[in-house]
C-alpha cells in the first residue's frame, strides 16, 4: 500500500514548489496541484510497454497505465523522482537508456491535480515489473492497445504528445 503520510511538493503552474501536503491531501478532492513523472517505454519493434495498476491502488484501479509513473517526493527533483520510479516499478537503471522530455501538462480528475512530466525512451533490455507496486506489464502493439482499458492519462499523451 502507498504512504498515505508521504509528503508531496504543492506546485504552481510553472512547476515551482509554494507548499507541501500528505499523498492523502494529493486525492483528497482539494485539487491541490503537484508534480507527477511518466515514462512511456517503447521497444525496437515500436511496441509500448505498459503497466498494470494494482486493484488496491484508490486512483485507476486494475487499468493499464503509462510504463511507469509516479508522485514526485517533497525536496526530489523530477529527475531524482524518474529516476526513483523507474527503479522501483520496472527495475531499469535510468542512466542505461537514453530518456527524452516529451513535454508537460496538467492532468484534473475528479479527486486531484497533477503537472505530468512525460518522458519517452527505447528499451530492448529486460524489464522486471515490481511485485508490490503493479500488476505486471508488457510490451503492446498499436493494434492491441485499442482494447485495452487503459487510464486516461496514458490515451492523453499516447494520442497527442508521443
Amino acid at each position: 500500500m502507498d504512504n498515505q503520510d508521504e509528503l508531496l511538493p504543492v506546485v504552481d503552474a510553472g512547476g515551482e514548489t509554494v507548499g507541501k501536503m500528505t499523498r492523502r491531501e494529493a486525492h483528497d478532492g482539494s485539487k491541490q496541484l503537484h508534480p507527477v513523472v511518466h515514462l512511456q517505454l517503447f521497444n525496437g519493434k515500436g511496441e509500448i510497454y505498459l503497466q498494470k495498476r494494482p486493484l488496491w491502488k484508490p486512483i485507476q484501479p486494475g487499468k493499464w497505465d503509462t510504463a511507469c509513473g509516479g508522485h514526485v517526493g517533497y525536496g526530489e527533483t523530477i529527475d531524482e523522482a524518474l529516476c526513483r520510479e523507474v527503479n522501483e516499478e520496472l527495475g531499469i537503471d535510468v542512466h542505461d537508456v537514453e530518456v527524452q522530455f516529451v513535454t508537460r501538462y496538467v492532468f484534473e480528475s475528479k479527486v486531484e491535480r497533477e503537472l505530468v512530466y512525460v518522458y519517452k525512451a527505447i528499451w530492448d533490455g529486460e524489464v522486471n515489473p515490481s511485485n508490490e507496486e503493479l500488476d505486471g506489464g508488457r510490451f503492446f502493439n498499436v493494434s492491441e492497445l485499442r482494447e485495452e482499458d487503459c487510464t486516461p492519462n496514458f490515451w492523453q499523451e499516447f494520442n497527442t504528445r508521443l
